[in-house]
């Protein structure tokens, strides 16, 4: 799953530290070496047909259309890359919730509540996606994992439903 809980020890005696921390990220279903795969098969599938027409004027007129045809796949898969690099933390202590939304090209978005206030919904159906998940505190509900599987986003709820039923209630 793309993300990971992190708890604290039931016998640390530090009270600074979270309870639990979760880090969620995007499913990468391209890694680099795939990359790079592509990209060179493509530049080879591009090449087999121009093979025949190199020293011919018909070939100086194509290079710039199929090197661009290179580049572009290049930079818009680095560029999916980098708008995956996004990150979401969500931190519990005993007595605050924090959520940090880390963008790639944007400032950070943050989030913050008390834990006992805190509502945990799912929306199995109402929300623009399936299994929409939301955490309301204060004023302000946010929604959480926007780019896990549906049935990421229902185990991640079980879970933090779990974790926030066991807090000590003040």
């Amino acid at each position: 799953m793309p993300y990971v809980w992190t708890h604290r020890p039931d016998d640390s005696p530090a009270t600074d530290q979270p309870l639990a921390m979760a880090r969620l990220w995007p499913h990468r279903s391209l890694p680099l070496p795939g990359f790079a795969a592509v990209m060179g098969f493509t530049f080879v599938m591009i090449l087999i047909p121009t093979i025949p027409l190199i020293g011919t004027p018909v070939f100086w007129g194509l290079l710039p259309f199929l090197m661009g045809a290179v580049f572009a796949l290049y930079y818009f898969v680095m560029r999916n890359y980098r708008d995956g690099e996004l990150v979401e933390e969500l931190t519990l202590w005993t007595d605050r919730m924090s959520l940090i939304r880390h963008n790639p090209r944007r400032p950070d978005q943050t989030w913050e509540s008390n834990p006992y206030w805190v509502r945990l919904a799912l929306h199995a159906d109402k929300g623009p996606v399936r299994n929409y998940l939301t955490l309301r505190g204060g004023s302000r509900e946010v929604e959480l994992g926007a780019f896990l599987s549906p049935e990421e986003r229902a185990a991640l709820f079980d879970e933090l439903d779990r974790l926030l039923k066991r807090l000590p209630q003040a």
